[in-house]
C-alpha cells in the first residue's frame, strides 16, 4: 500500500515520502506534522502515515474481512486525509479526525457494495492451516468458530450500536475519541455501548441456549 500511496501523494506535493527516517520527525507532535505537511514537506505526512497505518488497517478490519479491500480503504483514507489537510483544526487531536474518515468510509463503502458488515476479532495467524500443528499445540479452530460465531451475534446489532462496540471494546478508543470519531456528545456514545452490550449479551446468550437445544436433540438421537 505504501508505495502506492507515496506514488499518489507525491504527484500532489514536492519531495519523497515515507523514504525519511522516523527519527527525523522524533518528538514532533501530530499537530506540527501536520503543519510541515500543508507547507509541502511530505515526509511530514509520511510520518503521520507510518504511525497510524498499523492501527487504520486493523479498525478496518474490524468491518471487512478482506485483505485487499482493508488496504485499498486505508489507502483511499490517506489520500483523503492528504487532500483535506486544510480542513484539520490543529487545536483538536489528528488521531480522532483520521478515524472519523477511516470509519465512515469504511461504512460507506459496505452500504455502497450492500455487503453485511464482516466482524474480524481474530489475527491471520489464528486462520492457519492446521494440518501442521505440533504435538501440544491448541488447536486454534476453536478460536475461529468462536470468531464466526461472535460475528453472526454482532450482525445483529444495529450498525451505530456495532460502530461504538467495535471501538470501544475490540480497539478500546476512549469515549471522547468515540465522541469526536462519530460526532456524537459523550453521553450518546455511552448510552449507545450500554445499549450495545446489552443487547449482544441478550443474542448471544439466545444463540448458545438454542444451540444447547441442538445440542441434546442429537444426543437423544443417537
Amino acid at each position: 500500500m505504501a508505495s502506492t500511496l507515496t506514488a499518489q501523494i507525491e504527484s500532489r506535493s514536492s519531495g519523497p515520502i515515507l523514504d525519511t527516517a522516523s527519527r527525523e520527525f522524533e518528538g514532533f507532535s501530530d499537530s506540527c506534522l501536520v503543519e510541515l505537511a500543508r507547507d509541502g514537506n511530505s515526509s511530514a505526512f509520511g510520518e503521520l502515515v507510518q504511525r497510524y497505518e498499523g492501527r487504520l488497517m486493523r479498525v478496518i478490519s474490524r468491518f471487512i474481512n478482506d485483505q485487499e479491500t482493508i488496504e485499498d480503504i486505508a489507502q483511499d483514507v490517506f489520500l483523503r486525509v492528504f487532500r483535506r489537510l486544510e480542513l484539520f483544526d490543529p487545536s483538536r487531536r489528528f488521531g480522532p479526525w483520521l478515524f472519523q474518515i477511516g470509519v465512515n468510509m469504511t461504512l460507506d463503502y459496505l452500504r455502497k457494495t450492500q455487503r453485511r458488515i464482516r466482524w474480524s476479532l481474530f489475527s491471520q495467524t489464528q486462520r492457519e492451516d492446521t494440518r501442521c500443528l505440533e504435538p501440544g499445540t491448541p488447536d486454534p479452530r476453536d478460536e475461529i468458530d468462536l470468531s464466526q460465531e461472535v460475528r453472526l451475534v454482532l450482525e445483529q446489532i444495529p450498525e451505530k450500536y456495532r460502530t461504538v462496540l467495535i471501538l470501544r471494546d475490540l480497539e478500546n478508543f476512549s469515549t471522547s475519541e468515540i465522541a469526536a470519531i462519530l460526532k456524537r456528545k459523550e453521553a450518546t456514545i455511552r448510552w449507545r455501548l450500554a445499549e450495545a452490550r446489552s443487547k449482544f449479551q441478550k443474542l448471544w446468550t439466545a444463540r448458545l441456549s438454542r444451540e444447547g437445544v441442538v445440542s441434546e436433540s442429537e444426543a437423544c438421537q443417537k
